[in-house]
C-alpha cells in the first residue's frame, strides 16, 4: 500500500506514512481528529480537515487523483446563494401548483426551514407530504442558481416522485439506492434523499457510497427525508446521516459513540471489541440535534382522524397448541444439531428460536387473521394485512384473494396492483413490510392488520402509516394479532423502543424500561 493520501469510499481521507514519533504527534494536533484504522493502515479524517493536513504533509506525500479533484473543487468554490428571505420569496409558497393542489401551511414552514439549511433531516411522520416540501424548496435553489436537482429514491417511488416533479414543472435526475454515482454532475447539486434510513450501517456500501456523495464539494445542500430516522432506537443509527448534513457532532465519531451510544470496550471471547449499541444521554443528543433534524406528528399538522391500535390476543385449541409446540421442539433439536455439526454459531440459539417461533405462530395464525379479514370486509372496509413472511401471504391469497405485494412480484406487476387496490377494483392488499411498508400512500384502507410485527418500531409506524396519511377519510385501525410469548417479547420490544425514540426525536420525557435482549430472549428460552 502505497504512502500519501487518499479518498476513501466514504469521502474520508486516507492518509497513509512510515511510522514516526513526530509525524504522529502532528497527526495528533489535527482537528478535526482522525483515527487509526488497521484495516486500512492508515489514518483515517474527515475531508474537513483536509486543509490543515495538506499544509502540514503535502510538501511530502502524494495526493491520488480523486481527492485532487475534490480539493480544486474547493479552492474554486460555487458562487453564493441569495439570502434566505430572498429564497423564500423564489419558493413562491402560496402560488397554486399545475395540478392545481396549493401546499398546505406545515409544507409552507417545511420549505422556509429548509431554504435556512444547507444540511437536513426532514424527519416528518409517514404522510405529512415530505415529498412535495422538498420538492417545493429545491425549485427556490434551482431558481436562484446554477444547479441541478439529483434525488435518491427507491425504484418503486421514482414514478411517485416525477409526478410531484410534475406539478412543481421540475425535472429531477433521479437515481436508485443500488446506483448510487460516485460523483455528482458538474455545476452545484441540490441532493435530496428519500428514505435515508437505508443508510443506518456505517459499514454498508451503501451508506458509504451516499456519503462520498452527499460530501463532494458540488453539492450546494443535502437533505434528508426519512420518517423513521432512527428505526430501531440506537442513536448509532443516526450518525451516517448526520455525517452526510455536516452536523457538528458527526466531525468525531469516536466522540458521539462515546457520549450518546454509551461507547465502550467489552471483553468477546480472547479479544476486545469496541461496544457502541447502547444509549446515553438522550435529552442532550436531541437539544443538539434540533437544528439540523425538524421532526413534526401528523396531529400537530393536520386534522387528521386518529390513528388507533387493537391488540387481539390469538387462542389456540389444546391440540393446536401441542402441535406448535412440537413443531418448535423439532426446530429446537434441528438448530442444536447443525451446532454440534459446526454449521451454525451456538450463541445465536435464542435468536434461531424466536425467529423459528415467529414464523410458526403466524402459520398458526392464520384463521384469526382469515375471520377478521372477512368480518372488515363484509362491513365495507378496505383492508391492508402486513408480514415479515411471504408463506402466509400466499396462503391467504389463495383463501381471499386480494392483492398480494411481495419482493417476488415483478416492479411492474406490484404497480398494477397497486393501482387496482387504489382504484376500488380490489379490497384487500396483502404485503410484506419490506415492500409495502415503503413510501406508499394506502390511504383508501382505514383497516391495518400486523399479522407478526417487525423488530424495529420504525417499520411497524411505516406499515401503519401507509394508510394514516394526507387523504385518510376516516379512523385507521391498526390490529396487532398477538400469539404466545415470541409475539409478547417482539411488541414489548416496539413499544419500550419507540420510547427511546420519542425521546431522541420528539425531547419527551419518559421512564425508559430497558432489558437486554439476551436476557429476555433467555427468559423466553426457558418457557
Amino acid at each position: 500500500m502505497a504512502n500519501g493520501f487518499s479518498l476513501t469510499a466514504a469521502g474520508d481521507v486516507l492518509f497513509r506514512c512510515p511510522f514516526d514519533p513526530v509525524t504522529l504527534a502532528q497527526l495528533r494536533l489535527i482537528r478535526p481528529r482522525g483515527s487509526w484504522q488497521a484495516r486500512l493502515n492508515g489514518w483515517l479524517f474527515p475531508f474537513e480537515a483536509v486543509q490543515l493536513l495538506k499544509n502540514q504533509f503535502g510538501d511530502y506525500f502524494p495526493i491520488d487523483g480523486d481527492l485532487q479533484a475534490w480539493l480544486e473543487a474547493v479552492d474554486h468554490p460555487l458562487p453564493p446563494l441569495p439570502t434566505h428571505p430572498d429564497l423564500v420569496a423564489a419558493a413562491d409558497l402560496n402560488a397554486p401548483l399545475s395540478d392545481g393542489r396549493v401546499l398546505l401551511r406545515h409544507q409552507r414552514a417545511g420549505v422556509r426551514w429548509l431554504l435556512a439549511r444547507r444540511g437536513a433531516v426532514l424527519a416528518d411522520e409517514m404522510g405529512l407530504g415530505k415529498t412535495l416540501t422538498a420538492l417545493a424548496a429545491a425549485r427556490s435553489l434551482l431558481r436562484c442558481s446554477d444547479s441541478r436537482l439529483l434525488v435518491v429514491a427507491p425504484v418503486a417511488l421514482h414514478d411517485h416522485w416525477r409526478r410531484e416533479a410534475l406539478s412543481l414543472e421540475l425535472a429531477p435526475q433521479l437515481i436508485s439506492w443500488a446506483r448510487l454515482p460516485k460523483e455528482p454532475p458538474p455545476a452545484g447539486v441540490v441532493l435530496v434523499v428519500d428514505e435515508a434510513h437505508f443508510a443506518q450501517n456505517l459499514d454498508s456500501k451503501r451508506s458509504q457510497a451516499l456519503l462520498r456523495l452527499a460530501r463532494h464539494p458540488r453539492i450546494r445542500a443535502v437533505w434528508l427525508l426519512s420518517g423513521t430516522p432512527i428505526k430501531n432506537g440506537r442513536p448509532i443509527q443516526l450518525l451516517p446521516l448526520l455525517m452526510a448534513i455536516g452536523h457538528p457532532l458527526a466531525r468525531d465519531r469516536r466522540a458521539y459513540e462515546e457520549l450518546f451510544c454509551n461507547g465502550h470496550w467489552r471483553e468477546a471471547g480472547s479479544r476486545m471489541v469496541w461496544d457502541c449499541q447502547g444509549a446515553s444521554r438522550l435529552e442532550e443528543l436531541q437539544r443538539l440535534l434540533r437544528p439540523q433534524l425538524l421532526f413534526r406528528r401528523k396531529a400537530h399538522c393536520l386534522d387528521l382522524p386518529p390513528k388507533l391500535r387493537c391488540f387481539r390476543p390469538v387462542v389456540l385449541a389444546v391440540s393446536q397448541q401441542k402441535r406448535l409446540d412440537q413443531m418448535l421442539q423439532q426446530r429446537v433439536e434441528n438448530y442444536r444439531q447443525r451446532v454440534a455439526a459446526g454449521l451454525v454459531r451456538s450463541d445465536a440459539e435464542s435468536l434461531a428460536l424466536l425467529t423459528a417461533m415467529r414464523r410458526l405462530t403466524a402459520l398458526q395464525k392464520l384463521p384469526a387473521a382469515l375471520s377478521l379479514v372477512q368480518q372488515l370486509r363484509a362491513s365495507g372496509e378496505a383492508v391492508v394485512l402486513f408480514s415479515s413472511f411471504v408463506a402466509p401471504l400466499v396462503q391467504l391469497e389463495r383463501l381471499l384473494g386480494g392483492e398480494l405485494l411481495t419482493g417476488q412480484v415483478p416492479l411492474p406487476q406490484r404497480q398494477q396492483r397497486l393501482l387496482r387496490f387504489q382504484a376500488g377494483t380490489s379490497d384487500l392488499l396483502l404485503a410484506t413490510y419490506g415492500v409495502g411498508g415503503i413510501g406508499l400512500g394506502l390511504q383508501r384502507a382505514s383497516q391495518v392488520v400486523l399479522l407478526e410485527r417487525p423488530w424495529t418500531p420504525g417499520d411497524a409506524e411505516q406499515a401503519e402509516d401507509r394508510c394514516h396519511r394526507l387523504g385518510s377519510k376516516g379512523t385507521v385501525t391498526s390490529h396487532w394479532l398477538q400469539l404466545g410469548s415470541a409475539d409478547a417479547l417482539i411488541d414489548g420490544l416496539i413499544l419500550s423502543k419507540a420510547d427511546r425514540i420519542e425521546l431522541v426525536l420528539a425531547g419527551k420525557r419518559r421512564q425508559l424500561q430497558r432489558q437486554p435482549l439476551a436476557r429476555m430472549l433467555n427468559e423466553l428460552l426457558q418457557e
